[in-house]
């Protein structure tokens, strides 16, 4: 029983903690000189930004 509530409470945690925003994004950092080219795996989306600092909220195309 006790094994049933901790699932339970883990799933719980697990949907109130997650970013929606990102939640599908694979970001792949790619380093030039100055700022990393950012290139999402999932959506191919693009973005340049800081070494290290992926984005924090998915930048696919909207439909």
């Amino acid at each position: 029983m006790i094994v049933v509530v901790g699932l339970i409470v883990a799933f719980v945690l697990l949907v109130l903690f997650t970013n929606r925003d990102t939640r599908l994004c694979r970001w792949r950092e790619y380093p030039g000189s100055g700022d990393s080219d950012w290139r999402c795996v999932h959506c191919g989306a693009h973005t340049t930004g800081p070494r290290g600092s992926p984005p924090q909220r998915c930048l696919r195309p909207r439909a």
